[in-house]
Parts: structure tokens; sequence; C-alpha cells
């Protein structure tokens, strides 16, 4: 299998990857070894349609037998008119029709010996973390996006189904559970936040605050991204400030000049969000926020720019990653008018990462001295690497740690800060 796209495409990857394991297939370390290849694309921005279809592109080249699902499963024609060859496409989440599509091309034989499944599935993450899916879809009709176009509106997961999965992965190792959805603070919009019995006594809302607190009593660590700052995110900051949900929240503001977010059909006020940030930090002053921003929106202007900066100034946001706009068929972005040139884009995109990178040394610079709990991801001769509550795997900073050796994968250490730049730690066990 090649996996491509966002932690939400690597679940569905492993939970296919789970099914076809039940029903005996064996996962092939190449494409020689293969007797078929299944190729799970992303169809965000065309950079990433492009790179879905080099991808099956080589699969093609060196097994042949091809099967392709995920988010550009809704553009067959495109996919069948530069590969013909391909045995099946489907869409995103249609764990059904890829199996039998599996099964079509390469039946197999199951042996209910040998053919066994751990109770947590099959993962594609390290044992110790878990990316934990609570629904599929968006309600929001942003114009820079596609989402709900391939994956449909709101659909939440019973909370019910959402803790038994929890329960089943911290008891086959998982230490950090990451939570995500397209859009986690409308988790259970779709269900009325009605209440669902618990297995041990007792109910649970469909609510993102009583999930919350509930899989914070399952795993020592429990992460939330893809938070929008609706006014009942203010309930999650206390579980933070108590110790139950890591003090981290991912939050997609996008922009923040108002021109700009109403261009980008989301919510435009800016000084309240500061607010809300001051008062977040009164509550728990250690909570960490990390945000994607755009640059370069159709409509941008050179003082739409700079707000922005001066905006990230104010909010002193922990970690930012930024994106150059890139039209996406079918998003309603791509006729606005005032295009902005992509030398302007560049330019700008070197700039706000340059302010970033400032605001993050000092904020880590602030940390020398600090004694932190870490959680260790690779272990050396002597060093090993983790990540602090303020970075989550793949797309925040880490913490480098000296005399480590003796440390394992998934061990959760205090850990004396030394040294710091403008995104790791360095430091070692207390």
């Amino acid at each position: 299998m090649v996996s491509l796209g966002c932690p939400k495409n690597l679940v569905d990857s492993e939970r296919i990857l789970t099914q076809l394991r039940a029903d005996g297939y064996q996962m092939s370390p190449d494409y020689a070894g293969a007797d078929v290849v299944l190729v799970n694309t992303c169809g965000f921005l065309d950079s990433a349609k492009e790179e879905s279809l080099e991808a099956i592109g080589e699969a093609i080249a060196e097994n042949g037998r091809v099967i392709v699902t995920g988010c550009m499963g809704n553009e067959a024609e495109t996919i069948r008119a530069r590969f013909p060859g391909v045995l099946a496409i489907t869409g995103a989440h249609q764990y059904e029709q890829v199996v039998e599509a599996v099964h079509d091309a390469a039946p197999a034989n199951l042996s209910p010996y040998i053919d066994l499944v751990p109770d947590a599935g099959l993962k594609l993450t390290p044992r110790h973390y878990s990316y934990l899916k609570i629904s599929e879809g968006c309600n929001h009709r942003c114009s820079f996006c596609i989402i709900p176009s391939l994956r449909g509106d709101l659909a939440s997961r019973r909370p019910d189904a959402i803790l038994r999965e929890a329960e089943k992965l911290v008891a086959a190792g998982t230490r950090e559970l990451l939570v995500i959805s397209q859009d986690t603070s409308a988790y259970g919009l779709d269900l009325r936040h009605a209440a669902y019995p618990l297995k041990g006594g007792g109910e649970v809302r469909a609510h993102m605050t009583d999930l919350a607190r509930e899989l914070g009593k399952i795993a020592p660590w429990v992460r939330l991204h893809y938070v929008y700052p609706y006014p009942h995110v203010d309930q999650v900051i206390p579980l933070m400030a108590e110790g139950l949900v890591l003090p981290y929240l991912d939050i997609p503001f996008q922009h923040a000049a108002p021109n700009v977010l109403r261009a980008m059909k989301r919510p435009a006020n800016d000084a309240k969000v500061l607010a809300r940030l001051r008062a977040w930090r009164e509550v728990c002053p250690d909570i960490a926020i990390r945000s994607t921003f755009v640059v370069g929106f159709p409509g941008e202007t050179e003082a739409d720019f700079n707000y922005l900066l001066e905006w990230l100034d104010e909010a002193q946001l922990d970690r930012v990653g930024a994106f150059r706009f890139e039209p996406v068929e079918g998003a309603s972005a791509n006729a606005l008018p005032d295009q902005v040139p992509e030398e302007v884009k560049e330019e700008r995109y070197a700039r706000i990462m340059e302010r970033t990178a400032a605001i993050s040394a000092a904020k880590l610079q602030a940390k020398i001295g600090r004694t932190m709990e870490v959680i260790i991801d690779s272990v050396g001769e002597d060093g090993a690497s983790g990540r602090s509550y303020a970075d989550a795997p793949e797309i925040d900073g880490e913490v480098h740690l000296r005399d480590a050796g003796h440390l394992s994968e998934g061990d959760i250490v205090r850990v004396t800060i030394e040294d710091a730049d403008e995104h790791d730690l360095f430091g070692v066990p207390a």
C-alpha cells in the first residue's frame, strides 16, 4: 500500500489494511512481491493530485496491478485517461468497495489458524501513538476548500464506539491519542449531541468536551487537532489545566485580515480571537497553540498581509505553518478577482516564516531551565528524540536528549531543558 495525504487518510489506510488482514491477506514490503498495489490518494490541492498521479504511475510501472482509492477517487476519468490499466477506483473512506476490489483482483485463502488481527487493528504509526478519527466530512463551505465534495458533510461517530477504540489502542501500547477529523469542534452536531451509554455504567454525550474528558481518563496523553474556535472550546481549556488533556490546540486560523477571511468564507472576528487566546492563557498558562495560514489568497493586499504579521506578533502562537495559495479544481476561490502573482506569494511566504520562526525561537528560549514531560519517539546509542506536549508528530518540533540511550520508544520521561533553537529543544533526562 502507498498511503498519501493527511492523518485522516492514514486512518483510512489502517482500516482497509485491518480488514484485508482479517480476510487473509499479507502485506508486501515492496512492489515486486505484491499481487496487487493499493494507492490511497490525496486530492486536496493540484500539487497533491499530481503527487498521487505520480504514485499511481510508479505503481503501474513497478507492478502493473493497481487499485486506486482516497480523495482523488472522485476524479476517475482523470485517472483512467492517464492510466487506463488501473484495476479499480473508489472514493474516500469507501472501505467495503476497496476490499471487494482487492478480493476480485487477488482472491485470498483465509486460514483461521494463522490470520489473526490484533484487537486494535493494524497501525501505520509507531506503537506508542495513534490517530483517532472521530468524524468524517465538514459542514463549512470555505472558498478555497473542496473537502465537503470529497468527503461529504459532517458525519460523527458514536462516542461509545470511539471510546471503545481508544481503550483497545491503549491496551495495545498506545500512550498518545491524536484526535483528528475535519472539524473536531463540530463533533456530535449531526447527532444532536445525544447521550450514549458507557460500558461500565453512566453515559457520555456526543460532544467535543465530554469526549475529551472521557479520553483523558483512558490515555496518558490526548492531543486535539483541527479545532475551530467555537465558543464551547472554552470548556476544554480547564481539562487541560487539570492535566486530563494535553494543553495543545491545533486551530486552522488561515488568516487574520477581515477582508481575506470574508473572501475565504470564514469567521472574520480576529479581535475576539485574540481576547479568547488571552483568556485561555489565564486558565492554562502553558497552553500551546498551533495554526496554519494561507498567504497570497486572491485579493490579499500588502496591507492585509502586514495586518496578518501584526496579528501574529500579538497572538504569539507557538507553532505556525504557512502555505502559498494554490488553486484547486472545484474551489470557488479560483474565480475570485485580483489573483496574487507567484513571486509575491513567495516573498510573503518567506516573510511569514521568518516572523513566526523568531516568535518560536523566543518561546523556546524561555523554556530553558524548565523540567517537562517528553514522550520518546526514537532512541540511539546514547541519545534519544521525543516530543513535549507542544509538539505533535511529523508537524512540530522535537526534544533531543543526551545521555538517554537507556530509554525506550513510548517512555514518558521528565526532561530538563538545556538549550533551544528556532524549532527544537535540547535536554537531558531529569
